[in-house]
């Protein structure tokens, strides 16, 4: 186990890394896509539900969290969203400002100090 904890910018790019793997789903070969049945209406209700649950969960751990770990989402949105020379895609982009969204509606939890 090494004794030295990794300075800021070895978990920068370390952040990096994992997120670039996204676009290949971590390095896997191209294969057949599985056969998933599709969604039913109750699928997507089941989803919404699921969705809006896990919202209120990140939102309540965000109001908990400290400025840094504040700070490494908003730096994480920016990794999300398109870099330079990539194409925009709608999804990418709302999902990065969902991200911003998440601590900025945290925001309202958190505890002032007087």
């Amino acid at each position: 186990m090494p004794d030295k904890t990794p300075d800021f910018m070895d978990l920068s790019q370390l952040r990096q890394r994992a997120l670039s793997r996204w676009d290949n789903d971590g390095g896997v070969e191209p294969r057949s896509p599985p056969q998933i049945p599709p969604l039913t209406d109750a699928d997507l209700v089941q989803l919404r539900i699921r969705v809006v649950a896990l919202e209120n969960l990140v939102i309540a751990l965000l109001a908990e969290a400290s400025d840094r770990q504040l700070d490494l989402v908003r730096e994480m949105a920016t990794y999300v969203s398109p870099r330079p020379g990539f194409t925009q895609h709608p999804l990418t982009i709302h999902a990065a400002a969902h991200m911003i969204d998440l601590v900025e509606r945290a925001d309202n939890f958190r505890v002032k100090e007087p």
